[in-house]
């Protein structure tokens, strides 16, 4: 019997929650890892995500509906703003768990990853790329993903969260 393929996902967290605010609807992350798991075969789930004290609530919700989160320090900016940018987090993390995944989901549509796509695509380990903006991708992840690209708004209905 064939043991089937072992995918992992790689989250953008911030650009994740970011796009759905911009789109207009909440994602539901229980549903959304179900998902994963069931569309694509993603046994390990990385949230990549800046770590804010108050925000243990949401971390544990996260945790216990399958995610492993990757916590950067963030910094405040000077109009108090927080800035905890991920990208050198997860592509350290794809490069490193690179041998032990069959196949990548990647969850942004941040252009700082189109070297991470194109490499996974060429090397035939790019499962998908799940972007949270339709109109909002970066261009040079389009280039990159080209025919792995898929927008998460088309999933609207299955995954919206509902109150």
């Amino acid at each position: 019997m064939l043991k089937p393929q072992t995918n992992f996902a790689f989250i953008d967290g911030q650009n994740l929650y970011r796009g759905m605010q911009r789109a207009g609807w909440a994602l539901d992350y229980r549903r959304f890892r179900v998902y994963l798991r069931e569309k694509y075969g993603v046994e390990q789930a990385y949230m990549f995500m800046g770590y804010l004290p108050e925000n243990q609530g949401l971390y544990q919700s996260l945790q216990k509906a399958g995610y492993v989160l990757v916590f950067k320090e963030v910094v405040h900016t000077s109009g108090h703003k927080v800035k905890g940018n991920v990208d050198a987090e997860l592509v350290l993390q794809a490069m490193i768990d690179y041998p032990s995944y069959a196949q990548a989901v990647l969850v942004t549509s941040d252009g700082d990853f189109a070297c991470l796509v194109r490499y996974l695509r060429d090397h035939g380990k790019l499962r998908v790329v799940l972007s949270p903006e339709r109109d909002n991708c970066s261009i040079l992840l389009k280039k990159a993903a080209r025919e792995f690209l898929r927008p998460l708004s088309d999933l609207r209905t299955r995954l919206e969260y509902k109150k």
